[in-house]
């Protein structure tokens, strides 16, 4: 496990919204990889922070990135979906502000900004998927129980990376109709991807918390261990394959 710093780093989005990122990398002379980390509606937590920190660990740098402004962040889910939300009006901002991020950690000292991928864990799920859409220069993309209805469609020859979507087979907010969307969206498109579905998770299955979060706001969320790991371990390998 390589030691690691982190630390905060401000970027501007296109609209001016002022965004504050968490950094995390490896101590090494030598640029990496770098990896974006778009958190769940809840905000730029420190459950977003910690997987950050666990890709520095693995020898990636990473960026949690701040989608609200001013890292802005939430237990309550109606808190949650408003400020989700505010993101939507204009269709231009999810894609701005991923965008605007990718850049900020691209011009770290210790990042390679000619291996970049991304991750994202529900609605920051669909953050990096709108991200691969617009032809960022994304080598990989991994997304743990996302949104995955698109802005646009991806269209053929627009996406660079690879996707990979780690689904919970008994995840209400995003049914198994919606997947067979994507697929066929991925199909049209000729984007190489993988989708898992994994037996008895919900929503909000790689985050230790779900429970605590589902009791609190009455939403339909649940922590599995298996198919966290599982999902990690398939996320390491796609990240590995594509910028080791």
């Amino acid at each position: 496990m390589a030691a690691i710093k982190t630390r905060e780093i401000h970027y501007t989005a296109q609209d001016g919204s002022p965004l504050i990122g968490y950094f995390a990398a490896p101590e090494t002379d030598t640029p990496v990889a770098g990896v974006l980390v778009a958190p769940e509606w809840w905000g730029r937590n420190e459950y977003t922070e910690q997987r950050a920190r666990e890709l520095a660990e693995h020898g990636y740098a990473a960026l949690a990135m701040d989608m609200y402004g001013d890292k802005k962040v939430t237990t309550n889910s109606d808190q949650a979906h408003q400020w989700m939300m505010q993101t939507f009006e204009d269709p231009d901002t999810i894609v701005n502000r991923a965008t605007a991020a990718l850049n900020a950690l691209a011009a770290q000292d210790e990042v390679n900004a000619d291996k970049l991928a991304a991750i994202g864990f529900c609605y920051g799920g669909k953050v990096v998927l709108d991200l691969a859409r617009s032809n960022a220069p994304l080598k990989a993309v991994a997304t743990f129980h996302a949104i995955l209805s698109p802005k646009a469609p991806a269209q053929e020859g627009q996406v660079q990376a690879e996707i990979l979507v780690l689904h919970g087979e008994l995840d209400s907010m995003v049914t198994l109709d919606d997947v067979a969307s994507f697929r066929e969206e991925m199909h049209a498109a000729k984007v190489e991807h993988e989708v898992i579905v994994f037996e008895n998770a919900k929503h909000g299955f790689s985050n230790p918390l779900a429970d605590e979060r589902a009791k609190a706001n009455g939403v339909d969320l649940g922590y599995n261990a298996e198919a966290e790991q599982k999902g990690l371990a398939a996320m390491y390998a796609l990240l590995d394959c594509h910028l080791a």
